[in-house]
């Protein structure tokens, strides 16, 4: 009688697995868009008629944010990314979208959940058939893999997917399976949270907040500006918006502008303001000994000199000032001041700390009289 019990197929190794599924190397690395450095002499005029274009364009879409959309604008020609907090309908998704449109930049977005995995926002490698009917392993990219990204309520992502925004934002790449896969250029990160909602959400670690270039405050609309928002949205009409420059002119516009001088009284000057926050630094003010366990990283000190000198281009000077170090102090610090628990018990603010502080540390003119 034969033997009814079926036979069993056995089992490949894993080495001969693999073998049958290589790894298709990727052809199509995003070539950086690369135009002649412009001298700064020509840069600076130029750089203050498109500024002021791109403030008037989106302003056609987003009433009121004065001072936001010139925060937001200094970032992005700084070459930062941007932390956007506030409740949630006030037009921080819509502003990606008109920022993409007039600056010509392709957008993506990540709607951040609990169960969200860093493949879903990075990329992931997928079975593929070639032209000759071979297995490969394909890398398919990610929505990271856009020039200008909207990570939509970041901390309602777990610290691993926010961990997997560390290297793309730092590096402006992807690696995966052994690969390192190159971002488009320019390449930034806009992300938004809800401060009020702390029920599945998950604090971004001092790490990430450092990452940022900015914090920006989005306040709630004043009276004429709700009575406005009521007048142009309402209806089924989408402003025409027209695109004032190239992804490749803004990367030409940010090399130019990173050249403009900073005197060292200057650069001490921010450094003195960076020092300031540090509780453990002899001659802080009180208020910062008593509320504040860590203060800003050397990386703030380099989001206020970066801001400063685009601010410097923006109100016509061709020099960075103490009062330029002063208009982004408050974007660039903080986010990266981080309260002790009796400073969160007694609800200290940090915007209050670094007003303060702008008060004590005395400018080099200051010092100089």
């Amino acid at each position: 009688m034969p033997d009814p019990t079926p036979k069993k197929t056995p089992m490949k190794p894993l080495a001969d697995m693999t073998q049958e599924v290589p790894i298709e190397k990727s052809s199509d690395i995003i070539a950086i868009p690369t135009l002649p450095l412009l001298p700064l002499p020509e840069a600076l005029p130029l750089f203050r008629d498109v500024f002021a274009k791109l403030k008037t364009e989106i302003q056609k879409a987003i009433v009121g944010y004065d001072d936001l959309l010139t925060d937001a604008l200094i970032s992005i020609f700084s070459g930062g990314h941007i932390l956007l907090e506030g409740v949630p309908g006030l037009g921080k998704t819509y502003l990606v979208r008109v920022l993409s449109q007039v600056i010509g930049l392709e957008p993506g977005r990540v709607q951040c959940t609990p169960d969200l995995m860093p493949a879903d926002i990075l990329g992931t490698h997928i079975v593929n058939e070639d032209s000759h009917g071979r297995r490969v392993l394909h890398f398919e990219r990610g929505p990271v893999f856009k020039n200008i990204l909207l990570v939509d309520e970041i901390n309602r992502a777990t610290p691993k997917t926010q961990a997997a925004l560390l290297e793309v934002m730092q590096e402006h790449a992807v690696t995966a399976g052994g690969e390192r896969h190159a971002l488009p250029e320019p390449f930034i990160v806009l992300a938004t949270q809800n401060p009020m909602e702390m029920e599945g959400t998950y604090p971004l670690p001092e790490a990430q907040l450092d990452r940022f270039m900015f914090k920006i405050k989005v306040p709630f609309p004043t009276l004429e500006s709700l009575v406005e928002i009521s007048r142009r949205t309402t209806g089924f009409e989408e402003p025409n918006l027209n695109t004032v420059l190239s992804g490749a002119q803004l990367l030409q516009l940010q090399h130019s502008l990173g050249s403009i001088p900073i005197a060292d009284p200057i650069a001490r000057y921010a450094s003195s303001l960076v020092l300031g926050t540090h509780p453990d630094q002899a001659g802080v003010q009180p208020a910062v000994k008593r509320y504040v366990s860590y203060g800003s990283s050397p990386r703030g000190l380099q989001a206020l000199i970066r801001g400063a000198r685009i601010w410097c281009a923006v109100r016509g000077g061709t020099a960075v000032s103490a009062e330029d170090i002063q208009r982004v102090a408050h974007a660039s610090m903080r986010h990266r001041i981080i309260l002790n628990f009796e400073g969160e018990a007694q609800q200290a603010k940090v915007d209050t700390l670094i007003d303060d502080l702008i008060k004590q540390v005395r400018t080099p003119a200051q010092q100089a009289a």
